[in-house]
């Protein structure tokens, strides 16, 4: 949720008008608006690369998940890795553009750590492999831009990390 719906909905549930505080951070969210989109462009057509060095990143920490008996050990089970590392490459640009960590937490966090945990999925993995996508994708953006994209991968990371 925007800053300006959780503004609107907490002062429409109070019947009151937004306060001062509450105008100020809209305004704030406002000014922020170019260097998000800026960032979720980036992240946007820069995607497949990120995928493609976070996965090489991460296969050589790990190169038990890509062995026999790993992970993601056959060409379909890599594929979907690779899927599935494109989706919350996707789901942190949603995050961006809206100033937000809900986008995070209810699409991809609620339910993923039960459906990896049933497949068998290592979370610290997860949790590896999304350090991993920030580790690939900080480095094509500004400092400025990095620094403002950073937190969003980081509440990912300890959403797999908290998974274990």
């Amino acid at each position: 949720m925007t800053v300006v719906s959780q503004v609107i909905l907490q002062a429409d549930d109070q019947l009151r008008y937004p306060s001062s505080g509450e105008l100020s951070s809209i305004t704030a969210f406002f000014e922020t608006g170019e260097q998000r989109i800026r960032i979720a462009e980036t992240l946007t057509e820069s995607e497949q690369k990120i995928v493609d060095q976070a996965s090489r990143a991460l296969w050589k920490q790990r190169p038990d998940y890509i062995a026999p008996g790993g992970n993601a050990a056959g060409q379909k089970q890599r594929a979907q890795c690779l899927r599935d590392y494109g989706w919350y490459l996707r789901l942190v640009t949603y995050a961006i553009l809206a100033g937000d960590t809900n986008q995070i937490e209810t699409i991809g966090l609620v339910g993923a750590r039960e459906m990896y945990n049933s497949l068998g999925v290592p979370m610290d993995g997860m949790a590896a492999a999304m350090r991993c996508l920030k580790a690939a994708s900080l480095p094509l953006l500004s400092a400025e831009d990095g620094t403002a994209a950073a937190p969003y991968f980081d509440y990912l990371v300890q959403g797999m990390s908290s998974a274990v």
